[in-house]
């Protein structure tokens, strides 16, 4: 394994405005974690095997704290949130369950997928059955305007799986094609997120909006850098292999910068040869990062995503001052920095 490129140097402060975060809606959390837990009930063994497997692994609880954060900003007093909150976690879980079987992952948080476990068929299905109980607690809310905006984040991300497989090995690539990618697979989810936790509360239309750019700038600036810890991170702090989207010839905004750069023919045959043909040697993965490095692509991405964390700074300017939104502020700073 080749050693990583040392980019991202202290997530600490992440860390801790995650765990802050956590404290401020820790009840709330708590009422979260207590919804998904009885969606995933079911008198299938399999299927409540499945789902615990991958909604307890440890994740941040990220994309639903955006629900309760944007909900707690304007004081709001009721239940809906909850709901609302444990339909975003088990629209993630579905994705996930569904992008490794897509993928061939074979790690997810430091644990063995639930692909590799169980097999194929039973992700898909345990995805959709997932898929399914987010449908059923977004009902519980009783708002269209929330149905609508959840359903249409769920295809979007569809449309996001596929467009990545449209990108993938496609060495002409563009940024522009790229953020679409990122947009519909990650961001919409973010955005729908914190949108949402705006709606039900009652948030004027500027204040909806203002969440749903938050979301959405906040959900490119961590795909960003996901991107960049594929291939500087370490894998023990990842808990997913190194090296993955090179693996797969996914055209991830530091290959796209970097086959970008590339001026000699032999460079240029072996982005073509590695991403492009898929034939990949076993010290190729190293070969890729010392290119990285040469361009700096890893660090041009990290500065793209630090535009992207202004940005979702920037539009929580339209929400009134409190502990929430500092919070929420912080997050996207610090995002950043973050290490996994």
């Amino acid at each position: 394994m080749p050693a990583p490129a040392k980019i991202i140097k202290n997530d600490s402060d992440f860390r801790g405005a995650i765990q802050h975060l956590q404290g401020l809606v820790s009840d709330d959390l708590t009422a979260v974690n207590g919804a998904i837990m009885d969606s995933m009930r079911s008198p299938v063994a399999l299927i409540p095997e499945m789902a615990s497997h991958l909604i307890n692994a440890g994740g941040k609880r990220l994309r639903p704290m955006l629900t309760l954060a944007a909900a707690g900003s304007f004081s709001y007093t009721g239940k809906a949130h909850i709901d609302l909150a444990a339909a975003v976690e088990l629209i993630h879980g579905a994705t996930l369950l569904h992008d490794d079987v897509v993928d061939e992952s074979i790690l997810r948080r430091g644990a063995k997928t639930a692909n590799i476990i169980w097999g194929n068929k039973e992700s898909v299905l345990v995805g959709d059955f997932l898929f399914s109980r987010a449908f059923e607690l977004m009902v519980r809310t009783g708002s269209i305007t929330v149905l609508d905006i959840l359903s249409r984040a769920s295809a979007v991300i569809a449309e996001g799986e596929v467009l990545q497989l449209a990108t993938q090995n496609n060495v002409s690539a563009s940024y522009d094609m790229y953020l679409d990618v990122v947009k519909a697979k990650t961001a919409a989810l973010f955005a729908a997120a914190a949108e949402a936790g705006a709606v039900v509360a009652n948030a004027s239309q500027d204040q909806q909006k203002a969440f749903y750019d938050y979301g959405l700038s906040l959900g490119i600036a961590y795909q960003l850098i996901d991107d960049v810890l594929d291939y500087s991170g370490a894998q023990g702090v990842l808990g997913k292999s190194v090296g993955d989207d090179f693996r797969e010839g996914k055209m991830t905004l530091p290959i796209v910068f970097a086959i970008a750069a590339a001026k000699t023919g032999e460079e240029k045959s072996f982005w073509q040869r590695t991403i492009g043909n898929s034939e990949q040697k076993e010290d190729d993965l190293a070969q890729a990062i010392a290119y990285m490095k040469a361009c700096n692509s890893l660090e041009r991405t990290i500065e793209a995503a630090r535009g992207f964390a202004d940005d979702a700074i920037k539009a929580l300017d339209k929400i009134p001052s409190g502990k929430l939104p500092q919070t929420l502020a912080d997050i996207a700073d610090y995002s950043v920095m973050r290490s996994a």
